[in-house]
């Protein structure tokens, strides 16, 4: 087209004009759209980086506490559990030789892991004492003995020749001596706890129970213990906060009579307990007159008891011999059949007894 009217130069124009108008406006889409595409882009990139980070952080935490929980599992799964050597049962022996303690030691080294020698026989005899500790050692028992008193003169090698050398010959099985007998218990029934002690001005409960502890802990005996770091035990049914006060390490309360056993025990442990002690227990007499000790079945309950409580020391008592004749004292097999039934029943998890916490009142 060569010539154009003012009309159609104005349409041309016109026309050129909607068409730049057109292009710009695409253009300018264009721009916008790559322009919202990178910074989408930018965005997701940033939201792919995060979220990595994210992703591994979460990983990491996951690991390490997969990793953490294998290690806690492993060690309290590897803990020990109460081992035999942290809980101490057997019986005492009452009798006159050497040949009868070996003859229970045989009887009862199956199901018991402690040996307590309270005959007089035989600890004022040096060689027989020494004959029934290492028969004893020997099966796998630890023991302790038991010294009315440690004596100076009458027995000299009480103290030299033999508490200066029991824990080097026997280490760890030599637990202790078990020093005089129900100091508390003879001091409520007598009004002293020795018969040569007697209090004297004594005015009110303080001075009493001062006069008490420290005549206990003041006697040469106690003191030579106390000197050697042998540890002291006894048996008692009365004033067990004051027998440790006086010294003894471990006291165990009397299961017997009918004296109320859950009482006994709570007076007993909370003693311990307090004093930051060892506690345990000693079945002893039922009756004044044969068979003196109770029969099997109750002597078991008894012994779940004490154990559920926490004694860490169970004894049987065994003294005198009934009936005549009778090798183990008043042991009979209805006992015996009795202590290896709570034996097994503390010594297998799956049998295992359930412990009695201690409540405050």
């Amino acid at each position: 087209m060569k010539f154009l009217n003012s009309s159609g130069s104005l349409m041309l124009i016109t026309q050129k004009r909607v068409f730049d108008k057109k292009a710009h406006q695409q253009h300018f889409g264009a721009c916008i759209s790559v322009g919202f595409t990178k910074i989408l882009f930018s965005i997701l990139h940033t939201l792919h980086r995060v979220s990595m980070k994210l992703t591994w952080l979460i990983l990491i935490t996951i690991l390490l506490t997969a990793i953490f929980s294998v290690i806690a599992y492993n060690h309290y799964n590897n803990e020990p559990e109460v081992s035999e050597e942290d809980f101490f049962f057997g019986v005492s022996f009452g009798g006159n030789t050497s040949s009868q303690a070996k003859q229970l030691i045989d009887k009862v080294k199956g199901y018991t892991n402690l040996f307590l020698i309270n005959s007089w026989d035989v600890t004022t005899n040096e060689t027989a004492l020494n004959e029934v500790c290492e028969y004893a050692s020997e099966a796998g028992l630890d023991f302790m003995v038991f010294f009315d008193f440690i004596s100076h003169t009458g027995y000299p090698w009480h103290l030299t020749g033999w508490i200066d050398t029991a824990t080097k010959r026997w280490g760890n099985q030599f637990l202790g001596v078990y020093l005089y007998d129900e100091p508390g218990g003879r001091q409520i029934d007598s009004g002293q706890w020795d018969e040569g002690i007697s209090p004297k001005n004594i005015s009110d409960y303080s001075d009493a129970a001062e006069f008490f502890v420290t005549s206990i802990s003041s006697t040469w005996s106690m003191q030579d213990l106390k000197h050697r770091g042998v540890p002291a035990f006894t048996s008692d049914f009365a004033l067990y906060w004051f027998d440790y006060l006086a010294g003894y390490d471990a006291v165990f309360v009397e299961l017997g009579w009918n004296n109320s056993r859950p009482q006994q025990i709570a007076l007993g442990r909370g003693a311990a307990n307090v004093q930051n002690k060892e506690w345990g227990a000693i079945i002893t007499w039922t009756f004044q007159q044969p068979p003196y000790l109770e029969n099997g079945t109750r002597l078991l309950e008894d012994l779940k008891t004490a154990y559920q409580a926490g004694a860490k020391y169970l004894i049987v008592f065994n003294y005198p011999t009934y009936p005549q004749g009778n090798p183990y004292g008043i042991l009979t097999e209805d006992h015996f059949d009795a202590m290896e039934r709570f034996w097994n029943i503390t010594t297998t998890p799956e049998t295992s007894l359930e412990m009695v916490e201690a409540e405050a009142a």
